[in-house]
């Protein structure tokens, strides 16, 4: 939970605010095809059935700064490298637009892909 103040008052952003946020920033990148947690990876089935923006992701927060993990599956075919590149910039530009706070990092770990 983020906690800062300004002229007009307090301000509080909850982790499931950034994590939305994060979320559809995330699966609006071209080929990313979902969100997935670690643990739900390892029985891939079940984590396709449906589609959740808030699986997948972890915020971490120290101080003003923020710290995300992203679990992600791929679309087959494309260049990892580039759409990691193009996830994680989008990702910190809208969570930094979102938020006001500095996003110190975006980890995208790849779980899987998918045809």
């Amino acid at each position: 939970m983020l906690k800062t103040s300004n002229a007009y008052g307090n301000i509080t952003i909850t982790d499931e605010a950034i994590i939305k946020v994060a979320g559809f920033s995330a699966l609006d990148c071209y080929g990313v095809v979902d969100l997935v947690d670690k643990k739900a990876a390892e029985s891939m089935p079940e984590a396709l059935k449906n589609r959740s923006f808030n699986r997948g992701i972890k915020v971490f927060t120290i101080g003003n700064r923020i710290i995300l993990d992203l679990n992600v599956i791929m679309k087959y075919g494309v260049s990892i490298n580039a759409v990691a590149e193009s996830l994680k910039s989008a990702v910190k530009y809208n969570v930094e637009k979102f938020t006001g706070m500095i996003v110190d990092s975006v980890n995208v770990n790849i779980v899987g892909v998918r045809v």
